[in-house]
């Protein structure tokens, strides 16, 4: 059982396997002490170190993981992995060492073949892009919900199965873990797992030793440039999910050039699908957005062979709709009937001695998303939406769907993530300011940098965009949000963008307690709207 301080599952019944035959398997060299008869699991953290583990040492930026080697065998571990200059630091700690050049890169297939995870595997989905991996994720778990399928769900909020739930701390977790994580579903006998894979997942080979039945792409937009320098090196770690060794089938949005891209230089078959194509002869696939509401979307999907159908998601935007097309089509990629799908959503269930009777529940998707322009408001007062978007894209397509279903303001409160890519931040303040008709700049993570040097940059974007907007610059978190409910009206919107699903709010290394969702509430209850 995982330990609930940590984001990682693991099997409750570990299988032993060989060490020594894992040592001649892999080709290693042994050093040191004998190595015992078993290992059952493989960690790269001393802290999360169980009996019977074989703890691989790695080079990091301050430390060399084999520093802890003693901390681990006291643990339990029964070896140590390392390279040679991690075999030197460890080689008085009494653990047998196992030494190859590049442990990293040989984590995912030894996570692979310790926790036996090739073996009768689950249906994998994996989803990538720059803004919707998470929706998309949570879309594929419910519609197998839906569907009767038990399955099991890693994302940037949450890792799940059945109804034991960890929060994450990684995107993608490392290879040891996910290949722990799929140990502990398949004792739960989960059929389906869905993963969200981000491009550092991708290029640090967390998702190594798992080939994909299906993988879906959302879009690429301008991030993470402070780890890729340039957006072609994002689009080229992206798109190394859609090769054969990776993924065996994939599903790619094609609205825009990247995606395009992708499926050019593919190496799989792959499905494609259009939000702004009129016919099947530019995708395959073809969302239509039949009405959008503060909380529901319609759209209807056609496909090959006139197959279509339409139903609905309860979140805003067309953006979500894309979202869940792209999760539809993945399953029928994997092998679901469109039929069924279709009958497992649209479904009335009207029928009272059903045990899942909702006489209001509505048609479609029965999904939450936590921290994606989720609804926090009740039915009078301002609309409130907390949502997880912190680029230029993410901004753009929040803004324009609650453009489209009020009539009232949109106040924005939004700050910028210290220590991680500043060239986005100019184009963030001045699409907050073009698209919204207040907004209010706050600290969002300002770890190490100097929060009033990130606020000055975003202040100047959205006052040079557009020199009339009403502007606000409050610091603190708490008071930034009740500013805004301050100026906000009956009919008017308030979008809190950045912090999502997560409960901290991280300055100068501290993680200080923090829950957006929660502080809106009670601001929303203080002023008396909920």
């Amino acid at each position: 059982m995982a330990d609930r301080g940590s984001s990682a599952l693991r099997p409750e019944h570990p299988i032993s396997r060989s060490l020594p035959h894992l040592v001649e398997d892999f080709g290693f060299e042994h050093r040191g002490a004998p190595v015992a008869d078993v290992v059952s699991g493989i960690t790269i953290s001393s802290k999360d170190v169980h009996p019977g583990d074989l703890y691989v040492g790695l080079k990091g930026v301050r430390f060399h993981g084999a520093s802890f080697a003693e901390a681990a065998r006291e643990a339990g571990a029964v070896a140590i992995l390392t390279d040679d200059e991690g075999a030197e630091i460890a080689a008085d700690s009494g653990l047998p060492i196992i030494v190859t050049p590049e442990p990293r890169l040989a984590l995912g297939e030894l996570a692979a073949w310790i926790y036996r995870t090739r073996e009768d595997p689950p249906t994998l989905f994996g989803v990538t892009g720059t803004n919707g991996k998470t929706s998309v994720a949570y879309l594929l778990e419910a519609i197998l919900r839906q569907l009767g399928i038990t399955a099991g769900l890693s994302t940037t909020a949450e890792r799940r199965i059945g109804d034991e739930t960890i929060v994450s701390k990684l995107t993608t977790p490392e290879a040891t873990e996910i290949h722990a994580m799929l140990a502990r579903m398949r004792e739960a006998d989960v059929r389906s797992v869905v993963l969200e894979v981000s491009a550092q997942a991708i290029t640090q080979h967390r998702v190594d030793g798992i080939v994909f039945d299906v993988v879906g792409f959302t879009n690429l937009s301008h991030d993470h440039l402070d780890d890729y320098g340039v957006m072609e090196a994002y689009f080229e770690a992206k798109s190394e999910l859609f090769q054969p060794d990776r993924a065996k089938r994939g599903v790619v949005i094609v609205d825009g050039d990247w995606g395009s891209r992708l499926v050019a230089q593919s190496r799989i078959p792959l499905t494609t699908i259009s939000t702004t194509a009129s016919t099947e002869a530019d995708a395959e696939w073809v969302l239509t957005v039949d009405e959008e509401t503060v909380d529901r979307t319609y759209f209807t999907l056609r496909g090959p062979d006139h197959r279509e159908f339409s139903t609905s998601v309860p979140l805003l935007g067309s953006y979500m709709a894309a979202n869940a097309a792209l999760a539809i089509v993945m399953l029928v990629e994997s092998g679901f009937d469109l039929e069924a799908i279709a009958h497992a959503l649209n479904e009335p269930r009207d029928d009272e001695n059903d045990a899942d009777y909702d006489p209001d529940r509505v048609p479609g998707i029965d999904v939450y998303i936590p921290g994606r322009a989720e609804k926090i408001s009740g039915d009078e007062g301002p609309i409130v939406y907390i949502d997880y978007g912190h680029s230029p894209d993410a901004f753009v397509s929040t803004l324009e769907s609650i453009r489209r279903v009020t009539d009232g303001r949109i106040i924005m409160v939004f700050g910028a993530d210290g220590d991680r890519d500043p060239s986005k931040r100019e184009d963030m303040g001045a699409i907050a300011a073009r698209l919204s008709d207040a907004v209010v700049i706050t600290d969002f993570h300002p770890r190490y940098e100097d929060p009033a040097a990130i606020r000055s940059v975003l202040l100047k974007a959205a006052r040079e965009a557009v020199p009339e907007r009403e502007l606000h610059e409050v610091p603190d978190p708490r008071a930034a949000f009740r500013a805004a409910l301050d100026i906000a009206g009956e009919n008017d919107v308030i979008l809190y963008a950045g912090p999502g699903h997560e409960d901290y709010h991280e300055v100068a290394g501290e993680r200080i307690p923090y829950s957006a969702r929660d502080d809106a509430r009670n601001a929303l209850h203080e002023h008396g709207w909920l």
